[in-house]
């Protein structure tokens, strides 16, 4: 893993970094460059296959694709992957499995402080009710 300075690098070798086409400072088009790269096929194909799967990608699959279309969660993913199995090889550690839960509560909570944030900034506040 020498060969790539950071996960960034390693993503963008595969092909799965968007390919920003600018003109005048404004972006034309932002989509990933089409290759042969096999690892970036196959961080493809395990992304798609997390579509039923009960752990924390699987929810971030989910999420994403309701909201952004199959194809460009299915490369979200792939990069999420490509990013963890990088620090995985370059510290010699470890995959941590999150469970589905984990990541819905780690979801909201992000969720809740950005509301808390947003209302902040319109001189608002965020005041939580119980639901029974």
């Amino acid at each position: 893993m020498h060969r790539w300075k950071t996960a960034k690098h390693f993503v963008s070798w595969m092909g799965l970094s968007p390919n920003n086409k600018i003109s005048g400072g404004a972006i034309l088009s932002s989509k990933t460059i089409k290759t042969k790269n096999r690892a970036k096929q196959t961080f493809k194909m395990a992304a798609f296959s997390l579509t039923n799967a009960k752990s924390g990608l699987g929810a971030f699959y989910r999420r994403l694709r309701s909201r952004l279309g199959a194809p460009k969660a299915m490369t979200a993913t792939a990069i999420k992957l490509a990013v963890i199995f990088y620090n995985m090889l370059k510290t010699k550690t470890a995959y941590r499995t999150q469970t589905q839960e984990e990541y819905d509560q780690a979801y909201s909570q992000r969720s809740l402080k950005s509301l808390n944030r947003r209302a902040k900034q319109l001189g608002m506040m965020v005041i939580p009710i119980e639901v029974t």
